[in-house]
């Protein structure tokens, strides 16, 4: 009695197992397929972002180097960007909810003073990081023409997609596309 009792419990253990297994291995979506929706132009898979470094409102130094291993949301705008403004509370509410699983949102300002950008900064609440490119050199080596401009870059450090204006960051698409875009995994050390 006892053992038809545990081969019942082993036999529900195991089908449940399979069954756990099997939903993993459905198959997401693609990252191309995930660009679609919110009509974001990609990149091929060997391309990759210029490599930047600059100093934040705040005078730390990020770089994309230094993102190596990280999801990167790099958002060109400025204070004055009607477009932008509605933009940066958004990517401060992914920043909070997926930093510890990887994801850095950066912005990069263009062409402004310090103390527009903190005051700006500390207006919306934003704690992402705001590097300031006074000269235009990011901006110029990233081709930005329009603001608000959006880049991913994935954790291998490819180039993903590129947004020329305003996104819905936080739909049910963009959610997806950063979630799947996270679950890839890290580069192992020492390699490209």
């Amino acid at each position: 009695m006892i053992c038809r009792a545990l081969s019942t419990v082993a036999g529900r253990g195991i089908v449940t197992l399979i069954t756990a297994l099997n939903a993993l291995a459905v198959e997401r979506p693609s990252v191309k397929e995930l660009l679609k929706p919110l009509n974001l132009s990609d990149y091929t898979s060997s391309q990759r972002p210029p490599d930047f470094s600059g100093l934040t409102a705040d005078s730390k130094t990020v770089s994309l180097a230094g993102l190596r291993g990280r999801v990167v949301l790099l958002n060109f705008w400025a204070t004055w960007c009607q477009e932008c403004r509605p933009e940066m509370p958004v990517f401060e509410q992914l920043h909070r909810e997926f930093a510890t699983q990887g994801l850095r949102v950066i912005g990069i300002n263009a062409r402004e003073r310090t103390a527009a950008v903190r005051e700006y900064s500390k207006e919306l609440g934003l704690t992402f990081p705001l590097v300031l490119d006074s000269r235009g050199e990011i901006n110029a080596a990233y081709g930005v023409i329009g603001l608000p401009t959006t880049f991913i870059v994935g954790r291998d450090r490819r180039a993903v997609a590129l947004a020329v204006g305003p996104r819905e960051w936080t739909s049910v698409p963009a959610r997806a596309l950063i979630q799947t875009l996270l679950a890839e995994p890290a580069p192992l050390k020492g390699t490209r």
